[in-house]
């Protein structure tokens, strides 16, 4: 087992919730620790810096005047200071392995790598779509919207994030494991020609051929890969400590072998791992199935 991405790895921690309707998403990083991810990594021949947590402080009021987003303001400042770090991470040459905290602080990371690769390819693996905006959310929780704002759309406070200029393109966009969408998320993802690999195309395909596509589109013209893995979108047999589950999701072997496959382009610069909610968990079943997880992403080989 030896590093197949890059040798030196900071871990950077993200503790939020202020973006999810469920609370206790935001001891999401301190589960994927105890579960033991720092071991893993060195385990596996990494060099790994852990930068700690980006604690997140929630406000008094969740309503923000003219809008119906929840916590937006301090879901901005945690993002923006996100973005920075993992920004800072890159230009010290090291690999961003970013944990949560909900998926809104996709979009600090997102920005945060596009400052240094400016065509960014993007692996969602995800339940949902994260691509509503202020307009089409049916809730106001900012989780459902980071893949919308790194495209552009949605609160210019969200969008300003990293730079306006710092966007993702549509057609470098992947998302698998796709099964709870709103009607919003459906139109917005065929205007921009986004390529959706539901659980009924995982099914019919099979998971080497839906990745062996995703690989072709995300690193297409692109400067690298970014994967971002939402714990919901396995089944919640595999993943019970998520708070947006959706069953007939991944099984815990495709899950492995999509990022095992991805691993072995050597084209990831960046990762992030989300919605780990040990609050509603079983053991910390979930937490040590996002450590598996990372192992295989990372390179991990059993022989």
């Amino acid at each position: 087992m030896k590093p197949s991405i890059n040798e030196r790895l900071s871990i950077i921690g993200v503790a939020i919730d202020l973006g999810a309707g469920t609370p206790g998403v935001s001891l999401g990083p301190a589960a994927i620790r105890y579960a033991g991810v720092t071991d893993r990594l060195e385990s596996i021949g990494y060099e790994v810096k852990d930068e700690g947590d980006i604690v997140a402080i929630k406000p008094e009021n969740p309503k923000t005047e003219g809008t119906n987003l929840k916590n937006l303001d301090e879901v901005v400042r945690v993002n923006t200071e996100l973005c920075d770090k993992v920004s800072k991470t890159m230009e010290e040459g090291r690999f961003p392995l970013v944990l949560g905290g909900d998926h809104s602080i996709a979009i600090g990371t997102i920005s945060g790598v596009l400052r240094h690769k400016k065509n960014l390819g993007v692996i969602w693996f995800d339940a949902h779509g994260d691509i509503n905006t202020d307009e089409t959310s049916p809730s106001g929780n900012i989780h459902g919207m980071p893949v919308a704002v790194s495209l552009g759309l949605g609160h210019e406070k969200l969008t300003s994030i990293g730079g306006i200029e710092n966007k993702l393109d549509a057609k470098n966009i992947v998302f698998i494991g796709s099964r709870d969408l709103d009607a919003g998320e459906r139109k917005v993802l065929k205007e921009f020609g986004i390529t959706v690999f539901t659980m009924h195309e995982i099914d019919r395909l099979g998971m080497p051929e839906v990745i062996d596509r995703a690989i072709k589109i995300a690193s297409e013209g692109t400067d690298g890969i970014h994967v971002s893995f939402d714990l919901d979108g396995m089944d919640p047999i595999y993943a019970p400590g998520t708070g947006t589950r959706v069953p007939g999701g991944l099984t815990y072997r495709e899950s492995h072998l999509a990022l095992e496959m991805i691993a072995l382009t050597e084209k990831v610069v960046s990762a992030e791992f989300v919605e780990v909610n040990p609050i509603i968990d079983n053991m910390n079943q979930t937490a040590k199935s996002a450590v598996a997880l990372i192992g295989s992403l990372m390179g991990e080989w059993l022989i």
